[in-house]
C-alpha cells in the first residue's frame, strides 16, 4: 500500500535541500510530488574557467609581445613572426600547465578517496557517525541525521562520503585532459584575433591597431564570459579591459625604450 504524503516529510525534505544532499536522495523521499527540472550553470565551471583563462591569456599576452616589438620599430615580417612563436609557445605552455596542475588536483581527490575507502572498510561505524554529525550541522535532527546517513550508505558509502566530507562531486571532480586541450584551444583563438590585425594593418598602424583590436576583443570575451556564467556583463568586461590596457601600454613603453636604446 502505498503511503500517504504528509507535511511531516515535507519538512524533512526541505532540510535535506538545504543541506545539499544529492538529488536521487531527494527524489526518493518526495513521491507523488511533480518533477521539477532546474538548470544550473555552477556545472560548466570547470571547462569555462580554462576557456576564459586561456582566451583572456592568448589575446593578452600575444597582443602585448606585438605591441612591445612594435613600439621598439622592428619590421612587419619579424613582429609576424614573434606574433606566431608567442601563438604557438602560450598554447603549448598553456596546455602542459594546466594539465599538471589539474593532475595535481586529480592526485590529491584520488589519494583522499582511497584514504576514505580504506577507512569504510575499517571502521564503518566511526565514518557512520561522522556523516551523520554533518547532517546534524546542516540542520538535521539526530534521529533523521542518523537514517539518512544509514540510507545513503547502503546506496553508495564512498559516494556519500566523497560528496558530503570531502566535497568531492561531478561537476568539482578534476578533469586534466579537458582543462589541458581547453585552454590550449582558446589560447590560440585569442592570439590569432591581434595577429590577424598585423597582417592586415600598415606597418605604421599594427600599434594602435592591435591595440584597439584587442581591448575590444577583450570585452567581448569579458561579455561572453558573463554570460556562460550567468553573471552581470559590466564588471567583468572592465576588468579584463583594464588589464588588458595596463599590459598593453607597459609593454609598449618598455618596447619604445629598448627601441632607443638599441
Amino acid at each position: 500500500m502505498r503511503r500517504r504524503w504528509t507535511p511531516t516529510d515535507a519538512c524533512c525534505t526541505s532540510r535535506l535541500l538545504r543541506g545539499g544532499l544529492a538529488p536521487a536522495a531527494n527524489r526518493a523521499l518526495t513521491p507523488g510530488m511533480r518533477s521539477h527540472h532546474e538548470t544550473h550553470l555552477i556545472s560548466r565551471v570547470g571547462w569555462m574557467r580554462a576557456a576564459v583563462l586561456g582566451a583572456n591569456d592568448g589575446i593578452v599576452s600575444t597582443a602585448s609581445l606585438i605591441v612591445g616589438v612594435a613600439a621598439a620599430g622592428s619590421p612587419k615580417s619579424a613582429i609576424l613572426v614573434a606574433g606566431v612563436a608567442g601563438l604557438v609557445a602560450g598554447a603549448l605552455s598553456m596546455a602542459a600547465g594546466e594539465y599538471v596542475s589539474v593532475s595535481s588536483q586529480s592526485d590529491t581527490e584520488n589519494a583522499d578517496l582511497a584514504r576514505e575507502r580504506a577507512e569504510l572498510a575499517s571502521s564503518p561505524e566511526a565514518e557512520h557517525r561522522e556523516l551523520a554529525d554533518i547532517y546534524v550541522g546542516r540542520g538535521l535532527t539526530p534521529e533523521l541525521a542518523d537514517q539518512v546517513a544509514t540510507q545513503l550508505m547502503e546506496a553508495d558509502a564512498l559516494g556519500a562520503h566523497a560528496r558530503d566530507e570531502l566535497n568531492i562531486s561531478e561537476i568539482t571532480t578534476a578533469r586534466p585532459l579537458q582543462a589541458a586541450w581547453t585552454s590550449a584551444l582558446t589560447f590560440a583563438i585569442g592570439a590569432a584575433a591581434p595577429l590577424a590585425a598585423v597582417a592586415l594593418s600598415p606597418a605604421a598602424w599594427i600599434v594602435p591597431a592591435v591595440s584597439v583590436l584587442s581591448l575590444i576583443f577583450l570585452a567581448v570575451l569579458g561579455a561572453l564570459g558573463a554570460g556562460a556564467g550567468g553573471a552581470a556583463m559590466l564588471r567583468p568586461v572592465m576588468r579584463v579591459v583594464f588589464w588588458g590596457a595596463v599590459a598593453l601600454a607597459v609593454t609598449a613603453g618598455i618596447g619604445r625604450v629598448f627601441g632607443v636604446v638599441a
